[in-house]
């Protein structure tokens, strides 16, 4: 069933932005200009352009080592490079058989495992999976063995009966632990939707197919974060709007865009663009169908707090907060909806908004001079390399979403 839409006054949307923590769920996000109309070849051109320039300024920016990855706080992070080299190759422009291109690959190569993992001091999970998907993105046979490796070890890292122990010697029995099928930033350590989406990805792209365990556990553990109390059996925090939280922690919920209280007396986590993307692409790619119950009730989010302004509904966390991941979001959002395969999404107030042509339009009117994007502090994004490279591979998305579905008259 269709929630009843949010059309709300501007100045209702204004007092809603800066409602505490304990407010009611809905992000209402800013108003969005109406569908843009271009030409397909026009449309086309702006998008190369403009990735070009992107892909010059990650070129540019590869260290002497090979990497583009740098030391945080949390040690080195190799997914820094992957996600690089991710665009780069997808990109149709560059593959192994370019110096720089092979020279990157040779260094993330050389934080790879004997298990498999490719990780340095931390977070092993998170780095394997994007890695992982670099190395599916080359389709070089000569990758195969390290890519089987990869793709052993996070399916050993999630939590499902007979893995193995967390830290605290954790583990899943049944299917009734809220953390069955899910993955965390570590070798097994508390799931999350983020990590989840990124493991089910780099799965998928590594070949392996819906029927395989490891799929159907992930969707059982996505499910959980979706708030949606009809299919997620985490009663406590599920709320009705069918978007997606971080996860459901232990049996808590855990939502960066804050909590409020639900008519019931409940204590229930807010949905957020990102996550909800983020679900949404991992229902997808998982095996789930479009026309799944799940699916609609994310679309049916996604039609109510649409935006390429801001990250929806991590507003109602604090204001300052309404761009915090907006690269992030770009990245799924492209990906989620291209897996959907419909061009056009309707909005809440009956506009129809063309999402491959908002964002092209978006991106190409925010880089820099130098070719690359940067964001907020939070989550890295104030690294250019690392908001340029999500925005590439949004583009990407929407390069060949164009292709499979030109634009039309009609939209």
């Amino acid at each position: 069933m269709k929630r009843v839409h949010r059309v709300v006054a501007t100045a209702a949307v204004a007092a809603m932005a800066f409602a505490p923590l304990g407010a009611a769920p809905w992000s209402f996000a800013a108003d969005a200009p109406a569908a843009v109309s271009s030409d397909t070849g026009d449309l086309a051109a702006k998008t190369q352009a403009t990735l070009d320039k992107a892909l010059d300024f990650e070129k540019s920016k590869q260290q002497p080592d090979g990497g583009w990855q740098r030391p945080t706080d949390q040690g080195d992070f190799p997914a820094l490079t992957a996600v690089v080299l991710t665009g780069l190759v997808r990109s149709g422009k560059f593959s192994t058989k370019d110096d720089f291109v092979k020279k990157g690959y040779e260094r993330l190569f050389k934080y790879q495992k004997e298990n498999g993992g490719i990780f340095e001091d931390a977070l092993a999970n998170y780095n394997t999976a994007i890695s992982l998907s670099a190395i599916a993105a080359t389709n070089d046979p000569s990758f195969k063995e390290r890519q089987d490796k990869a793709v052993a070890f996070l399916k050993r890292t999630q939590w499902v009966p007979g893995g193995e122990k967390g830290p605290k010697g954790e583990q899943v029995t049944d299917k009734s632990n809220p953390w069955y099928g899910g993955w965390g930033y570590g070798n097994h350590t508390r799931p999350d939707l983020s990590n989840a989406h990124f493991s089910i990805e780099a799965l998928k792209d590594a070949g392996l197919k819906d029927d395989d365990p490891a799929m159907k556990a992930a969707i059982d553990f996505v499910t959980r974060c979706q708030n949606d109390s009809e299919t997620n059996d985490q009663k406590k925090f599920a709320g009705d709007d069918g978007g997606f939280i971080y996860g459901p922690a232990n049996g808590e919920g855990d939502s960066e865009a804050g909590k409020y209280d639900g008519p019931d007396g409940r204590t229930l986590r807010r949905s957020y663009g990102s996550m909800t993307y983020a679900g949404l692409k991992s229902l997808l790619y998982a095996g789930v169908k479009k026309d799944d119950p799940r699916v609609q009730k994310a679309i049916d989010w996604i039609e109510h707090d649409w935006t390429v302004d801001e990250n929806p509904g991590m507003r109602l966390a604090g204001p300052a907060n309404a761009k915090h991941g907006l690269y992030y979001y770009y990245n799924v959002y492209a990906k989620a909806l291209h897996a959907y395969g419909e061009p056009v999404i309707t909005d809440a107030k009956g506009t129809k908004h063309d999402w491959r042509v908002e964002l092209i339009d978006k991106l190409s009117s925010t880089q820099q001079p130098d070719g690359s994007w940067a964001g907020e502090t939070r989550w890295l994004e104030n690294d250019p390399v690392l908001a340029t490279a999500y925005a590439v591979m949004a583009l990407e998305q929407a390069q060949q979403d164009l292709k499979d579905h030109p634009v039309t008259a009609s939209r």
